[in-house]
């Protein structure tokens, strides 16, 4: 089975558009957004009886890419560095790549229609915890991929770059697993989103089926200014919540 595969730990990515069946509800759970300098209009939302689950019958591996920039750890996925993906559920598998940075649409796109079917890119989306819109703050510093890009207007590469910023929509995460994840599916989540961790991980954590996730790798922006001890805190706990409910979280980090 390809859970019982060791698999080594690569780089990060960004992201697409999927088309999906998204209801809107007033439904949502308290969670502060204190920390954000242009706080997202909206909350929480881990758990929602409107949302629709997948009628899918035959398990695949998912490999949900938050952070996708150009498709470059999707790209690692498909060489076999998360583990051989001949060894996913039916041999099969899909990828969600999600990425707020606009300068990265071009590639997103392309590799949905190199990959109909298997891959779902929604590029010009931020990776959250709840749906609306939000400022997005570009690193514009091409050689190293624009790295820094962040919903924070203090990350150092966003205060680097000037504060260049566009606005974006939000994508609920938690969402997106609930209606595309099969409880059979090996479901990989790579979180590389330049600290909205904190936001999104304290959420993930209340939703009820948050097992789904068989294993996430998360790179936490700990030194970012914004990042308060409180935050850092609620991560932590968020992280023991999640390994309760058997998510595995190794180790990582990305050099891109």
């Amino acid at each position: 089975m390809f859970r019982t595969v060791a698999l080594t730990l690569v780089a990060a990515g960004s992201a697409g558009y999927l088309r999906s069946n998204v209801t809107q509800s007033s439904v949502h759970q308290v969670s502060s957004l204190s920390f954000y300098q242009e706080e997202p209009q909206c909350q929480c939302m881990a758990n929602n009886a409107a949302w629709k689950k997948s009628s899918r019958a035959e398990a695949k591996c998912i490999f949900i890419d938050l952070g996708a920039a150009d498709g470059n750890t999707f790209a690692k996925f498909i060489e076999n560095d998360y583990g051989p993906v001949k060894n996913c559920p039916n041999g099969q598998w899909e990828a969600f790549l999600v990425e707020a940075n606009p300068q990265f649409t071009k590639e997103l796109n392309a590799l949905q229609e190199n990959f109909p079917g298997q891959v779902h890119s929604l590029p010009e989306h931020a990776a959250f915890s709840c749906e609306g819109s939000t400022s997005f703050f570009i690193d514009v510093d091409a050689s190293h991929n624009h790295w820094g890009s962040s919903l924070f207007s203090d990350a150092p590469d966003a205060v680097k770059s000037g504060k260049v910023k566009v606005t974006v929509p939000m994508v609920n995460i938690i969402q997106l697993i609930a209606e595309n994840v099969h409880p059979d599916d090996w479901v990989m989540l790579k979180v590389d989103i330049e600290g909205a961790e904190y936001n999104l991980l304290p959420c993930l954590a209340q939703f009820k089926d948050a097992g789904l996730v068989d294993r996430m790798y998360l790179e936490e922006h700990w030194w970012f200014p914004s990042i308060t001890e409180s935050s850092k805190s609620a991560l932590a706990e968020s992280k023991k919540q999640l390994a309760a409910m058997h998510v595995d979280i190794p180790k990582y980090y990305s050099a891109s």
